[in-house]
């Protein structure tokens, strides 16, 4: 392991990180994915991400029959099923052999800029049922994205960015460049519909890119918030002057990108150094020199890119059942269920808490609080004793005390 670190280190395939005299903090989601690169790295970067989110309280974001239908920590060996979740094939992890899938309809090789294969085939495409069709993944179908590239080509994704460093929420492209109208944003939404759950998805300019507006763009500290609320975060990594490549018969192909995703950070105390703990989305394990520094600098010089922006998903409770017995009612729910843990301190947080809430009315609802707040995804509460009564889950921000 450590002869694998150090001749890594000595090619500039990571970033080394420094070691420290003593950290503020060093803090990092707990049973994190950490998958191999699988047609394009936005696959496989948000697929770590949905498979972070099934093992953390959404069972049916993949019911596969890999690893019990449980996303595993890795796409090793027996593992390799769990590549369908964000990119699908005919034959392949229970799909049967004559139902073609992502990689049949849109894959030929990486950075291929031929038509999708669906096309030359003659045939219509499969409906979408993975990730990497949701958010445009290898789908030749679009042109001038956003006023800067065309695509996307094999391997490739897209984001449209506010580019004045505002935050975009739950945003759904225009038609202008094609139809339907995805993103990696939009996307991720809709797969999460697709999957009987709902999100917000944020996107947003990093404040270190140059291109964004002075005072505006995601900060380390808004990163920091997101970690410690339980939230993975995308990085999109981009060449900050670079919106398009001339690639073979495409004069605006997209340009050179990668996708990682961000689920810890590292502050040191007494200086200005930040870093980032990613997964790479080549399974570089949990190395400490997989942490990128906060900075404008090529953020990782293994790609030469530097971080362009990030997208953040908060996928939503969803109640699966409500038992009325012995004057009680016992609710089941989905939702958030992170644990956060400080190397420096030695802590684990439970990120998510919940309070159940109940209005014997909907027009107009008058919710109130019962049962006590829990970090757990059930409660028994005393049952009102009315016909009709309803309930909703509320998840609570960090430190709410409702």
């Amino acid at each position: 392991m450590h002869t694998l670190k150090n001749l890594a280190l000595a090619l500039g395939l990571i970033c080394a990180l420094p070691v420290p005299l003593g950290a503020d903090q060093d803090v990092r989601l707990l049973d994190m994915p950490d998958y191999n690169w699988h047609a394009g790295c936005f696959g496989t970067a948000t697929g770590n991400l949905m498979g972070y989110w099934d093992r953390h309280g959404f069972p049916d974001i993949y019911t596969g029959p890999t690893a019990g239908g449980i996303a595993p920590l890795n796409d090793a060996g027996a593992n390799v099923g769990i590549r369908s979740m964000w990119a699908s094939q005919a034959g392949f992890d229970g799909r049967p052999a004559n139902k073609m899938g992502h990689i049949n309809d849109y894959w030929i090789g990486y950075e291929n800029t031929d038509a999708d294969p669906h096309v030359t085939a003659g045939r219509q495409e499969h409906a979408p049922d993975c990730v990497g069709d949701f958010i445009g993944l290898n789908q030749k179908k679009w042109t001038n994205m956003n006023s800067e590239c065309d695509g996307n080509i094999d391997g490739y994704s897209f984001v449209y960015w506010d580019t004045r460093g505002n935050k975009r929420i739950n945003y759904t492209p225009s038609t202008a460049a094609g139809s339907p109208a995805r993103d990696i944003q939009s996307g991720l939404r809709a797969w999460a519909q697709y999957r009987g759950y709902d999100a917000d998805v944020f996107t947003q300019l990093a404040d270190i890119n140059p291109r964004t507006p002075s005072g505006q763009g995601f900060s380390f500290e808004a990163l920091k918030a997101e970690i410690n609320a339980g939230y993975p975060v995308l990085m999109f990594l981009q060449d900050y002057n670079v919106m398009s490549l001339p690639r073979s018969g495409m004069p605006r192909a997209n340009p050179n990108i990668h996708g990682m995703l961000a689920y810890g950070y590292v502050e040191y105390p007494g200086s200005n150094t930040k870093w980032v703990h990613c997964r790479t989305s080549w399974a570089s394990g949990d190395w400490p020199p997989e942490s990128c520094p906060w900075n404008t600098t090529p953020w990782v010089s293994w790609v030469n890119l530097s971080l362009r922006g990030v997208i953040g998903f908060h996928p939503k409770p969803k109640i699966r059942s409500v038992t009325r017995s012995g004057g009680n009612a016992t609710l089941i729910w989905d939702g958030p269920s992170s644990r956060s843990y400080d190397e420096f301190s030695g802590v684990t947080t439970t990120c998510h808490r919940y309070q159940v809430q109940r209005s014997s009315t909907l027009n107009p609802a008058a919710w109130q609080a019962v049962g006590s707040i829990t970090t757990e995804r059930t409660l028994t509460v005393p049952d009102s004793g009315e016909d009709t009564v309803f309930y909703r889950i509320r998840l609570l921000h960090p430190g709410e005390n409702p």
